[in-house]
């Protein structure tokens, strides 16, 4: 991979990404084969989670990638309010736990698996490949590319309007935790964000969701609205004000 890598920085971003689509649809298919939710795909997110993790440090690219601590001044606590509101929001509408302990804990670890993962593949590897060409081409392909990925959720079975919303969504997230690496430098805030929105999949309630805001399709309408006026107004003040 340090070969590749030193090769073609943006084929090498592209063969991760392959890897890690193909490789969780593959550890999903096999977790419901074998009847244990989500065993092989915590292995296989934790294990990746540490090689790149590992091979990131060994060859003295954790400062480019951003895999250490911000040097904003964290205490100012009301600068991540956005990301927490988008990110606990399914805290609202009656929460309850989706699966047994063993597979709540299982799915717990595949989400900040996944989390560590997308935001280094695709704010990380892609992003930076990009970065050196065209900033902007760059950001605009970090933040689409993520949300389009999200269409490998039709292939473990997931609704098609329910993808469809799931991939735009992901596109402002994308977009907003970009930014925030870009102008932050450290991917740490954006993988925290991204691993604890996951993982609190473990408790959302969407029929109450639904009910409550009248619908799927209402709901799917106000979520993508709510997305675009709070990470969107984030990802401005990140840009003007923002400085890692």
């Amino acid at each position: 991979m340090k070969k590749l890598y030193e090769k073609n920085e943006l084929i090498f971003a592209l063969v991760w990404i392959a890897i890690y689509v193909v490789g969780t649809s593959l550890a999903e298919a096999l977790s419901e084969t074998v009847g244990a939710y989500k065993l092989v795909s915590a292995v296989f997110h934790v294990l990746l989670t540490a090689g790149l993790f590992l091979w990131v440090r060994r060859n003295g690219l954790a400062e480019k990638y951003g895999l250490l601590l911000p040097r904003y001044r964290l205490l100012r606590a009301w600068f991540f309010i956005p990301l927490a509101l988008v990110c606990l929001y399914k805290l609202v509408f009656s929460p309850s736990l989706r699966f047994s302990a063993t597979e709540s804990i299982l799915f717990v670890i595949s989400m900040l698996g996944v989390g560590f993962l997308e935001e280094l593949i695709f704010r990380g590897f892609l992003f930076r490949a990009i970065e050196k060409e065209n900033l902007t081409r760059a950001i605009i392909i970090s933040s689409v590319t993520f949300g389009i990925g999200h269409i490998v959720n039709l292939l473990n079975g997931q609704d098609l309007a329910e993808t469809i919303s799931q991939i735009i969504f992901a596109v402002f997230v994308g977009f907003a935790l970009v930014v925030l690496f870009h102008k932050g430098k450290s991917l740490v805030p954006c993988i925290v964000f991204h691993g604890v929105f996951n993982a609190l999949s473990v408790i959302a309630n969407d029929e109450a969701m639904n009910s409550v805001l009248g619908g799927p399709v209402v709901t799917t309408v106000i979520m993508i609205a709510v997305s675009a006026v709070v990470l969107g107004g984030y990802s401005v003040w990140n840009w003007k004000h923002l400085e890692g």
